[in-house]
């Protein structure tokens, strides 16, 4: 029985037509199955055939001389190595400001002044104080000589029998007296020496000079500001000595403390130049502890030139301190260590027995040669979590180790599409 049916062709957009008949026969189901089990058997082997094996990319990183260095990463504050707290002694209105930020001051340069008038008044009062003491003194002097007078000449008529004993010893009370208020007249001196002498140094305290050369670093004072030195010294400035040497104040946790002496090399970046590393090294360990949440962290110290001045007070430092170190030797990434290609790609190592080089104790790395990973033996030595060191092993510097890999899948062309049909 004859059956037709409509289709559109994809290739050309036309209508048509094709004849279909009805088979009833046992046999024409044969032939149609067996056609079919043909197209299936046709469309496996051109898959496999358009299939391809997927692509491996191999990361890698070339074996080089260099060092290999363990290090204790910690961050600090950029100080100078010594700063001056300038304070006041004495209270009163600022009446005189002659430092500000960034000067440079010397030594008994003259950086504030206090109002000296309330001083100046007391060295007068203690001068004047003194000036009294001294006439009476002179006063007490001349009478002691006239009580002396007296009393000799009242001893020389006693022994003649002309006054009593009673006159003589009155006038040797007297002389005694006149002798002892000139003693008190000279200690009296003294102390009102020492009064105006203390009167004169909080005078000169009015003066707020720089102690040391240096440069000014803080200002906390304006003129017309009240200065309260009743129950702590105000500070005034900070001058610090030398900015040309800077220090870096950092904290170390107790576990990264045990290896670290002074004298060891070490390297930090700021903020401001993230680019460039400055030298350093560690000029004290200190011994107190200090425990903040139960964290107990030490102060290191590390020293370091500022000559270009480009450090500067309170900057924030990231500091690398270099514990143990292994200059100019023979290092692979430790990625290499750990990568291990896939069972696809494996290759035979280098050399005889390297496939049981860990089991005898060694690493093994996998280095690409002509386009093929193939594993080498080594001994690996000091390890810094970046590079490894290598002892021995048939390793060369400029290699290229393998560090990972990525595989990339790859099909055949899709086919081209076929006849869309509509039935009836």
């Amino acid at each position: 029985m004859e059956q037709r049916t409509q289709f559109v062709d994809d290739t050309t957009g036309r209508f048509g037509s094709l004849r279909t008949w009805k088979v009833g026969s046992r046999r024409m189901r044969v032939i149609l199955a067996a056609a079919a089990l043909l197209a299936l058997v046709g469309g496996t082997a051109y898959f496999w055939s358009t299939a391809r094996a997927p692509d491996v990319r191999y990361a890698t990183a070339q074996a080089t001389v260099g060092a290999v260095e363990r290090s204790v990463s910690t961050s600090g504050t950029v100080n100078p190595v010594l700063t001056v707290i300038v304070g006041s002694y004495v209270s009163g209105v600022i009446v005189g400001q002659y430092c500000d930020f960034n000067t440079q001051v010397k030594k008994g340069q003259l950086c504030a002044q206090i109002d000296p008038r309330p001083y100046q008044l007391a060295v007068d009062q203690a001068k004047a104080n003194l000036a009294t003491t001294k006439a009476q003194l002179t006063k007490d002097r001349a009478n002691l000589e006239n009580q002396r007078i007296l009393y000799e000449r009242n001893a020389g008529l006693l022994k003649r029998g002309i006054v009593s004993q009673e006159t003589v010893d009155n006038a040797k009370g007297a002389y005694d007296q006149a002798t002892a208020q000139v003693e008190l007249d000279e200690a009296s001196i003294e102390e009102k020496s020492a009064a105006l002498k203390a009167a004169q140094v909080n005078l000169e305290y009015t003066h707020i000079r720089s102690p040391v050369d240096g440069t000014v670093v803080s200002r906390n004072i304006t003129i017309g500001q009240t200065v309260a030195a009743s129950f702590q010294t105000p500070t005034l400035f900070l001058i610090a000595t030398d900015l040309t040497k800077m220090q870096v104040d950092s904290n170390v946790s107790e576990s990264d403390i045990g290896g670290l002496k002074e004298g060891a090399r070490a390297v930090f970046t700021v903020e401001a130049f993230p680019g460039r590393p400055f030298e350093g090294k560690v000029v004290q360990v200190r011994q107190a502890p200090q425990s903040v949440q139960n964290v107990v962290t030490y102060d290191v110290v590390v020293g370091a030139d500022n000559s270009q001045l480009l450090l500067m007070p309170g900057m924030t430092a990231t500091a690398r301190i270099i514990v143990a170190s292994r200059q100019n030797v023979l290092r692979v990434p430790d990625q290499a260590l750990r990568y291990s290609p896939g069972a696809l790609q494996r290759a035979r190592p280098a050399g005889a027995g390297a496939t049981d080089s860990r089991s005898a104790g060694k690493s093994q790395v996998w280095v690409l040669r002509d386009g093929r990973p193939i594993a080498v033996a080594l001994k690996p030595g000091f390890d810094d979590d970046t590079y490894t060191e290598v002892i021995e092993g048939e390793l060369h510097s400029g290699d290229q180790v393998i560090t990972g890999e990525q595989r990339e899948s790859r099909t055949g062309s899709t086919p081209a599409a076929g006849p869309r049909f509509f039935g009836r």
